[in-house]
């Protein structure tokens, strides 16, 4: 579970979350969205402890954020775009998060089912840029986390491999993990989100289950639904 409570953060004079309050509930699936801008970016850098919000609170697993970082330990972390050292192979990359997190790899399903077998010992820098997704994939779910932050996770994937993935995040739902992903597919997060967190201008405009905002705005689509939040539209 990650709970926000009155999360503030201003870059200048650029405030770009105010006043966030969000309960992201324990084994569902949570669709972080809202226009380009909305800040969704800076909150999930602050969950993570790679922005230090201004006020409020954060907690994961009832760990509290803190400077130290040791409560990113139970969380699983797949960037829209990885930036790796462009000298190691894979094998080496996995090799020196174990090292780092002072854990055994766990969970190696994702390196067999996408088919990474026959990259593992070449350099990074070689690799196209779906495999190195593959290999982002791969390393969020390494390590057996409770928690799952993915930013379009599917990105860059062939279909084939964006559905092992797919299945792979409700596999993990089945077992009770939290995850939170951000996706600008529609049909992605119609497949995935139990709920919706829906941010605009720093604020949260609607946070609960996809079938309730279904129903609150009229819509039968998760994708006009957001669509007509966007408008700044809830039915009564």
């Amino acid at each position: 579970m990650i709970e926000v409570r009155g999360i503030r953060k201003r870059f200048g004079a650029l405030q770009v979350l105010d006043g966030v309050d969000l309960m992201i509930r324990p084994g569902r699936v949570t669709a972080l969205v809202g226009p380009n801008g909305a800040g969704k970016t800076t909150l999930i850098k602050c969950v993570l402890g790679l922005a230090f919000p201004d006020s409020g609170s954060i907690t994961v697993d009832g760990a509290p954020a803190t400077p130290d970082g040791r409560y990113r330990s139970t969380i699983g972390y797949m960037p829209q775009i990885a930036r790796f050292p462009e000298n190691l192979s894979a094998i080496d990359l996995f090799s020196m998060m174990r090292d780092l997190r002072g854990a055994a790899a766990r969970d190696e399903e994702l390196i067999e089912s996408l088919g990474l077998g026959e990259h593992l010992d070449k350099p990074l820098r070689v690799l196209s840029g779906g495999t190195r997704q593959k290999v982002n994939a791969a390393l969020a779910f390494l390590f057996a986390p409770s928690v799952l932050i993915l930013d379009e996770p599917t990105s860059g994937l062939d279909p084939q491999s964006s559905g092992i993935v797919k299945d792979k995040i409700l596999a993990e739902r089945a077992k009770g993990r939290t995850c939170v992903l951000t996706s600008h597919v529609m049909t992605e997060l119609e497949d995935l989100a139990d709920d919706i967190a829906f941010l605009v201008e720093g604020r949260i405009r609607f946070s609960g289950a996809v079938n309730m905002l279904k129903r609150v705005t009229r819509q039968l689509s998760l994708e006009r639904a957001i669509a007509q939040v966007m408008a700044g539209g809830l039915a009564a």
